[in-house]
């Protein structure tokens, strides 16, 4: 595999992708959010790359792709990374760009750290507003605690964020971006995989849809009609000679 990297885009491609052209894969849409200061652009690029990066520049909301193969199927990952959420007067300081992320995503990873319980606090009202912006409750959601590694100046317990995601119905990972791959790895795999089978149950829908006929150009109707009847004209004249 190899690693290309163009201004904000990190893509990994297969090897020999000067081969032969092979079906597009499916695309799933992936958007980070959280409080700032949890991690979220290191466990992004965590799970790109495997590699964690101690120091980051203020995020600008990148915007990172990936093709992975899941359950025998090669997928092609886009994950946006998103500033910092701040808590105004009881309700979230969101902008409109993180809600047209929001909006965008297919499936959506909540981080906060372990070391910072405000970024705990944010959970709940993030949640809400996910369900807000994307109603009927099918976008699958993850909760990550991150900094898992950093017990020793720890304030919220995991039970606590274990217990938040058991009520808000979501699936909970406890990760330590700088130390530990799998559980990141595993938050990302399964929002793909539901993704996934959300996209395959549709696709049939779109399948019959796609197999509505066109309206045809009136002016290649009318080219044909006037085709027909010069043939037609050509016919009666060679019948009647």
């Amino acid at each position: 595999m190899r690693l290309t990297q163009s201004m904000c885009t990190i893509a990994e491609c297969a090897p020999g992708g000067d081969g032969p052209a092979t079906a597009r894969p499916r695309l799933v849409k992936i958007a980070v959010v959280g409080g700032s200061g949890v991690g979220k652009t290191a466990l992004v690029v965590r799970f790109l790359t495997r590699r964690f990066i101690g120091d980051y520049e203020r995020n600008a909301g990148n915007l990172y792709s990936r093709h992975i193969q899941i359950d025998g199927e090669m997928l092609a990952i886009q994950v946006q990374d998103t500033p910092g959420v701040q808590v105004h007067e009881h309700s979230l300081d969101c902008n409109e760009q993180l809600n047209r992320c929001i909006r965008w995503a297919d499936a959506l990873v909540i981080v906060f750290s372990i070391t910072d319980y405000k970024s705990f606090e944010l959970l709940s009202h993030l949640y809400h507003h996910v369900r807000q912006l994307h109603p009927g409750n099918t976008v699958p959601v993850v909760i990550v605690a991150n900094k898992a590694d950093l017990l020793h100046i720890k304030e919220v317990e995991p039970q606590q964020g274990l217990q938040l995601a058991n009520m808000l119905g979501c699936t909970f990972y406890e990760v330590s971006v700088s130390e530990n791959y799998n559980n990141v790895f595993n938050a990302f795999h399964l929002l793909c995989k539901e993704v996934s089978k959300q996209q395959i149950t549709s696709t049939p829908e779109r399948r019959r849809t796609s197999l509505i006929p066109r309206p045809k150009s009136p002016n290649m109707q009318d080219l044909k009609r006037r085709f027909k009847q010069a043939l037609s004209a050509k016919v009666r004249t060679v019948t009647s000679v």
